[in-house]
């Protein structure tokens, strides 16, 4: 359990949830692990299938409580909320604010400035922990004169312009950042539709999950993850949780994959070629990187805009919250996830 923004998150997976008069209790396997007041939180955020009783539905429709329900694995499965609850106000404000153009630039170059920005901090992070590399330290500079381009970018398209510029050079760099297993993983930037090579391969997919994870959070907190402010609008495309997992790419995606081929437990077994140019990924390897995935969204940080020890499966739902205030206007601007 914890409780952050108002918002309770229960992460075990067989707790299942009830009232006692005005409090919400949490049991597992029968036995109560923890209860709180209704009136204390804005929202109830689960993780499992064991459900909620129609008692506990109730109090919290009647206290504007919103319960939603994830899968273990953090997908979207439904939210019960009560009639009161304001989300078509959120939204509304939502769809407005996506067709005002100067809002929607200063969103973007807040994402984009913290994805350049947590680019470079891998970049000096590796620098710090494995001496000097001359091609790194060089791309590293170049992109922090691009995080200032972006802010000083005075329409959308130069802030694509400029994001395309960073990672074509970040990702020029990529393969020094693996110490290991470099004649197997071998990296020559950013290719997909087919991915052309193992580390591409991995990179894709681990997107994919940090997408989903997006998807579902922006679901949770009453945002459309489909009407975004950078990534154009587009049936069946979640231009929101693309626009947002920019700034989570490097942390939770690329730092990933690394750290699967630098501690060995991936190998290049476990991959297949498919075609003349494509490369594709055996069950193994998508239990690996699931099962890291997994792993790693129980580690804890210091979340460094709310100060907070938080688990890092938690951040897409807490950038969301915080993203859903800022256009509510309930605090003044969005706080971007950014690492050191």
């Amino acid at each position: 359990m914890r409780i952050l923004l108002n918002t309770l998150y229960i992460t075990t997976p067989e707790a299942y949830l009830s009232k006692d008069g005005l409090n919400v209790v949490v049991s597992v396997k029968q036995n109560e692990i923890f209860r709180i007041p209704i009136h204390n939180i804005e929202q109830i955020v689960t993780f499992g299938y064991m459900g909620a009783s129609p008692g506990l539905m109730k109090l919290c429709a009647d206290n504007n409580v919103a319960l939603t329900f994830l899968s273990p694995q953090g997908r979207y499965i439904s939210r019960s909320q009560g009639p009161t609850k304001g989300n078509v106000l959120l939204r509304k404000a939502q769809y407005k604010n996506s067709d005002e153009p100067n809002y929607a630039l200063h969103i973007s170059k807040l994402f984009i400035g913290g994805k350049i920005q947590n680019y470079h901090n891998i970049l000096r992070r590796f620098i710090r922990d494995n001496g000097e590399d001359h091609d790194v330290e060089s791309v590293a500079e170049y992109l922090h004169k691009c995080k200032h381009r972006v802010f000083n970018a005075d329409n959308i398209e130069t802030v694509r312009g400029i994001e395309g510029e960073a990672a074509t050079k970040y990702f020029g760099v990529f393969s020094h950042l693996l110490l290991n297993q470099k004649e197997d993983f071998k990296f020559e930037g950013r290719n997909r539709r087919p991915p052309k090579d193992a580390v591409n391969a991995m990179l894709s997919f681990v997107y994919t999950l940090i997408c989903n994870d997006i998807t579902a959070a922006l679901e949770t907190v009453g945002l459309d993850p489909y009407v975004g402010f950078m990534h154009t609008l587009r049936p069946g495309r979640p231009s929101l949780a693309l626009d947002m997992m920019e700034e989570l790419r490097a942390y939770l995606g690329d730092r990933l994959v690394l750290s699967l081929i630098n501690r060995k437990q991936i190998s290049i077994k476990d991959f297949v070629k498919q075609g003349d140019d494509g490369i594709v990924m055996t069950d193994s390897a998508r239990k690996t990187i699931l099962s890291a995935w997994q792993n790693r969204k129980k580690e804890q940080i210091t979340h460094p805009y709310l100060n907070e020890k938080v688990s890092i499966g938690l951040l897409p739902y807490i950038q969301s919250m915080l993203l859903a205030r800022f256009i509510r206007k309930d605090i003044d601007d969005y706080p971007v996830f950014l690492i050191k």
